[in-house]
């Protein structure tokens, strides 16, 4: 999608990044608008990894990536990317961890983060050590995080991914509202598009030879 520098709430040009001896990006071009995006791709594509390069998390090899003007590395405070796998997290419980992030994310919104507990069922386990979760109760935790913290970028790795039913109804009613933001972007990375969502941008990535 071609749009102009200023509908651009990211700007990527030239993005090379690789593995040793997997080549993943060479000369990638993305300008994402408000709204949501979505990455997609068979497994070990990369989607979690340009997610990674997006948030500044992982450094490219070469290539630029501007937020609204400011290079990603520069601006952790304006960029939230969920990462449910990691353990970093384990002996925190969900309130305590949602309590601090204030101190990172200016925007983040503790009230919403509980009240999105309520719409997710998680409220039972917010006060528990997230090793005692399951994977779906972990993800909710990144996910009301994710809502809560009013970044002008998101970056929601498989959103869906071990959600029961009355979950994920409730996720896709959050993506339909980001879906018409004006000055937020989103970016979801999952194997297929998801269905019945408004999309500003549509990556495909295809696996590395």
């Amino acid at each position: 999608m071609e749009l102009p520098d200023t509908d651009a709430v990211l700007t990527v040009q030239g993005l090379h990044f690789s593995w040793p001896d997997i080549p993943l990006f060479n000369d990638l071009n993305l300008m994402l608008p408000a709204g949501l995006s979505v990455v997609s791709g068979e497994e070990s594509c990369g989607k979690t990894t340009l997610l990674r390069l997006l948030s500044g998390d992982l450094p490219a090899d070469s290539g630029s990536i501007v937020l609204r003007g400011f290079a990603t590395q520069s601006l952790s405070a304006h960029v939230f990317r969920t990462e449910p796998r990691s353990d970093a997290l384990d002996a925190t419980s969900a309130k305590s961890w949602w309590a601090s992030l204030p101190a990172r994310y200016p925007h983040f919104n503790v009230r919403l983060a509980n009240g999105l507990a309520h719409g997710f069922a998680l409220e039972p386990h917010i006060e528990k050590p997230m090793y005692m979760l399951s994977a779906g109760s972990k993800r909710k935790v990144w996910l009301c995080a994710a809502f809560a913290a009013g970044t002008p970028l998101t970056l929601i790795d498989e959103p869906f991914a071990a959600l029961d039913t009355a979950s994920i109804r409730f996720l896709r009613g959050l993506l339909e509202e980001a879906s018409s933001h004006h000055d937020r972007a989103w970016v979801l990375a999952d194997h297929t598009p998801p269905e019945g969502l408004v999309l500003r941008t549509q990556l495909v990535l295809s696996t590395p030879d």
